[in-house]
């Protein structure tokens, strides 16, 4: 009897472009990016030579090769964030910049190819001897920059090179060639989308051959010689389709099941589904923090065992937040479940927005839910790769907002702006969303169908909700949800409006028991965002000598002016001379006098019989 395989619903992202934000939350936000952040970060990889060393493998200026091995990234993922500041808002003098530096970086490749300048520098005769080395991971983040900027521009000198680089891949690696595996991943997604902008099929076809690579043995280098390392650290201990739970480096773990994850969606072959939907579970069940970091280790800047989630000493790189949003974007598109949408809100909301400061120029490459005092932004690091992974995905956020379906739309984040969505067979649909999410739940979204034509709008019921109301045209409607999404059929009509209200009471959540590290405490969360108390609030309590009840009162209070507008909890006990505490949004912390900080709160038993 042949297997029936139900067919993936493998919806379509929306570029970003399509997607114009004008959301209070969000747009300060990108203008403080695309102003400062940038800037910064361009600065800082001219300070560090980090361009220089194209200048040099070039042979436009003398000197050595500067900074470690996988210094190029970073250039290339400012250039790719620098591109998607340019598809919002054009700037001459930016692009002009930016044409002078993909110039030096046109120069630094070498005849056959090849572009990595560590080694065009240094040492060109260990070419391809270390796995470790990071060259396709250079590779990847150039490419993943050529697809961006050729985007933004219509310029093709950087797509160019990236397209001569993977041919030089190309020629080197694949069937009845060499073998490779990639120390740190991340030119597996990018080849697919080398091969979306261009359609050549061998690019996503050696991706595939690249992750068929893992677990066979193959790998050669630093990693696979450490002992407390080996080849779980890189995810090359078993092969891709048999891998069953989270090990090793956070981000590289989560570059390679985005890479998975986008496999299946361009080759329609479900040979990796079973092993992403027992990673995931594996990855949220028992490895994930209330904040969406992942990898609570600095040893191996990853995972370690079940439930092992310390708070103080919590890692929770920031590119591993990213990376987990990048992920469960995919598996999104790839299952057209609303739980993976409702995680990459809470990587959009704490995890990965914590990693930069309101001002914009100062970082976090770690996370702590917890900090004596001790913790606290730089402007730059020795590895930067944090930094430069915020330039790049933060003024990409529109792309997440909406999903094309071959029978409608989703909506998957709520955010102010317009939109305007292609879905089923060429049909297109306008979307104007208005909301003052993430401080309050009521979404309105005007519907502007090309002509009067069904089709289903799906409304992500995020998992943090448990109360809501739906109207369209100002009449009520009753839609439960399915795989997460309040899912309306229906011939819609220019101008019709549908206002959905989400409850959004203060929760106090309390982790699994085996959590050690949390048992008997509390966090607070309201709607999408997780809250911490900070020293400079609470000046007259010490770190950790805070407790509350479930009976505890909260009050809720929007204070437009405190850390660019949030949206404040105050915990008073009921009895008298009870110690108000006030929690601000874990994102927020340490943008103003130096202290402590705790998310996980010591939780006080009442004495009453019933607990509501």
């Amino acid at each position: 009897m042949t297997a029936v395989v139900t067919p993936l619903p493998r919806w379509k992202s929306i570029p970003f472009t399509s997607v114009e934000i004008k959301d209070a939350f969000w747009r300060p936000r990108l203008e403080v990016l695309k102003n400062v952040t940038v800037r910064t970060c361009l600065d800082q990889c001219e300070a560090t030579g980090r361009i220089t060393n194209f200048a040099k493998a070039g042979g436009l200026m003398e000197g050595e090769h500067e900074g470690m091995y996988y210094n190029d990234s970073d250039l290339y993922k400012v250039i790719e964030g620098a591109a998607y500041a340019l598809m919002l808002e054009r700037d001459p003098s930016l692009e002009a910049e930016l044409d002078r530096i993909i110039a030096l970086i046109h120069a630094a490749q070498e005849p056959d190819g090849y572009l990595t300048t560590y080694y065009t520098l240094r040492t060109e005769e260990l070419k391809w001897s270390d796995m470790e080395k990071h060259e396709m991971y250079n590779g990847g983040h150039l490419i993943e920059a050529a697809v961006a900027y050729y985007e933004s521009t219509g310029k093709r000198v950087l797509l160019d090179v990236a397209c001569r680089m993977v041919d030089h891949y190309d020629s080197l690696f694949g069937p009845g060639k060499r073998h490779w595996v990639e120390g740190h991943e991340e030119i597996e997604l990018a080849l697919v989308k080398l091969y979306r902008v261009t359609q050549e099929e061998r690019y996503w076809k050696l991706a595939l051959w690249l992750l068929e690579e893992r677990g066979h043995g193959h790998g050669v280098g630093v990693i696979w010689d450490k002992p407390d390392w080996g080849p779980a650290y890189c995810q090359d201990d078993v092969p891709v389709r048999d891998i069953e739970k989270v090990t090793g480096h956070a981000v590289r773990a989560m570059y390679l099941y985005t890479a998975m994850a986008d496999v299946v969606h361009a080759s329609g072959d479900p040979a990796y589904v079973d092993a992403l939907h027992r990673v995931w579970s594996h990855t949220v069940e028992r490895n994930l923090y209330l904040t969406g970091g992942i990898g609570p280790s600095v040893h191996n800047e990853g995972f370690t065992h079940d439930y092992d989630l310390p708070n103080e000493s919590a890692y929770c790189e920031t590119c591993a937040a990213i990376a987990m949003a990048f992920w469960n974007n995919r598996m999104n598109l790839l299952f057209g479940d609303a739980k993976y949408a409702d995680l990459v809100e809470r990587e959009l909301y704490n995890g990965a927005l914590s990693g930069i400061s309101l001002s914009g120029d100062t970082f976090f490459y770690v996370n702590p839910l917890a900090s004596k005092g001790g913790h606290h932004r730089v402007e730059w690091f020795h590895t930067s790769c944090c930094p430069t992974n915020l330039v790049r995905f933060l003024p990409s956020i529109g792309q997440y907002t909406y999903a094309s379906t071959n029978d409608g739309i989703a909506v998957n984040q709520y955010m102010s702006g317009d939109a305007v969505i292609s879905y089923g067979e060429g049909q297109q649909v306008r979307l104007q969303q208005t909301t003052n999410y993430p401080w309050q739940g009521s979404i309105a979204i005007t519907v502007e169908p090309e002509r009067e034509e069904e089709f289903v709008i799906r409304l992500r019921l995020p998992d943090w909700c448990r109360g809501y109301s739906l109207r369209i045209g100002g009449e009520k409607v009753l839609a439960l949800p399915v795989r997460g999404y309040l899912e309306v059929n229906r011939k819609w009509t220019a101008g019709e409006v549908i206002e959905l209200v989400l409850d959004m009471p203060v929760e106090l959540v309390r982790a699994r028991y085996e959590v050690e590290a949390n048992r008997g405490r509390v966090a607070l969360q309201r709607g999408p965002i997780v809250y911490c108390m900070e020293e400079v609030d609470n000046s007259n309590l010490a770190f950790d000598e805070s407790a509350i009840t479930d009976r505890d009162s909260i009050y809720i209070d929007h204070e437009p002016e405190l850390l660019g507008g949030i949206t404040v909890l105050t915990v008073s006990g009921r009895e008298a001379g009870a110690t108000p505490l006030r929690f601000i949004p874990y994102y927020a912390w340490d943008n103003r006098d130096p202290g402590y900080m705790q998310v996980w709160i010591r939780e006080q038993e009442t004495t009453h019989l019933y607990r509501y």
